[in-house]
């Protein structure tokens, strides 16, 4: 199943897509023509109906003499078959279009983006028919963003920096000159830019941390129906009063992600009391077509 910091990893990159020119001119030293168009791109690459492939996050960047198609896949762990997967996206994605594919790899730990560097060769040894080379981005060259100037100069990038560094011993620091930066943003905005960092902590300790700024700083939820479901569930313990907060939380990402539920959707996740349910629902969200896809048992994202 398709985690939430999973998402947010490269969700960051769609909500700024500029984000990810500087990211390969600044982190990786590619040097990247000067863009006139960025745009997302469908993520479904099924050729068979039977065989459904999905990448996580599909750009496409027109420059002046050439189109690219940059792949972002976000990676939490190290998975054999990513490696086969990453090469079909890449001959798929240059086959269909006139343009040319480019594989970006979102990590959060050290051990799977340098897994996730190794190229990928494919036919004899020495001699490959087929070879990838991932571009990654990691904690080893993703910057840590401390600093309140540089924070406030590139949000998008110092809330991929502070997911990216989030079990980092000094992470306390860098949520905290996020959370300035936030409070000085406009209110919507910074809403949004708060619940990717909430998403995106894969670290429970680094998830509480961020709450607690965010209780301070009056950012996280300031909608009044939101505000009102974290008031009830203050008392910890209080199981119906997480299963309201995470209900608002689910729907708080399917309006966020443009997919306006029904009224009889609403009223059963509004209903709904059981926390491991609410549980699978809170992660589908992030993916799924349609908000009443949530509620689909076989759906696997």
């Amino acid at each position: 199943m398709v985690s939430a910091h999973h998402e947010t990893l490269h969700k960051v990159f769609q909500r700024d897509t500029g984000l990810l020119i500087s990211a390969l001119q600044e982190l990786l030293g590619v040097p990247f023509p000067v863009y006139e168009k960025i745009e997302p791109v469908s993520v479904d690459l099924t050729e068979i109906e039977a065989i459904e492939r999905r990448a996580d996050t599909i750009l496409r960047i027109d420059t002046r003499d050439e189109t690219y198609f940059v792949v972002l896949e976000s990676q939490g762990r190290p998975v054999a078959r990513k490696r086969r997967s990453w090469a079909y996206y890449l001959a798929y994605l240059l086959d269909k279009y006139d343009g040319q594919p480019v594989l970006l790899v979102l990590c959060h730990d050290r051990a799977t983006a340098r897994w996730a560097a190794k190229p990928i060769e494919f036919g004899l040894p020495g001699l490959p028919s087929l070879l990838v080379r991932p571009l990654v981005l990691g904690p080893d060259n993703v910057p840590v963003i401390a600093e309140a100037g540089q924070v406030r100069s590139n949000v998008p990038l110092a809330v991929f920096s502070a997911i990216t560094h989030g079990s980092d011993p000094d992470v306390t620091a860098i949520l905290k000159s996020l959370a300035d930066a936030l409070d000085a943003l406009d209110p919507n905005e910074a809403v949004i830019y708060a619940e990717y960092v909430e998403a995106g902590l894969a670290d429970e300790s680094a998830r509480r941390t961020w709450r607690k700024l965010m209780d301070t700083m009056n950012i996280f939820f300031r909608s009044e129906a939101a505000q009102k479901v974290r008031e009830e569930g203050r008392e910890e313990g209080r199981e119906e009063g997480r299963a309201q907060e995470r209900a608002a939380a689910i729907l708080m990402v399917l309006e966020r992600r443009g997919l306006e539920p029904s009224l009889e959707a609403r009223e059963q996740i509004a209903s709904c009391v059981d926390l491991d349910v609410l549980g699978r629902w809170a992660e589908r969200a992030w993916t799924v077509s349609t908000a009443e896809e949530i509620f689909d048992e076989t759906y696997e994202g």
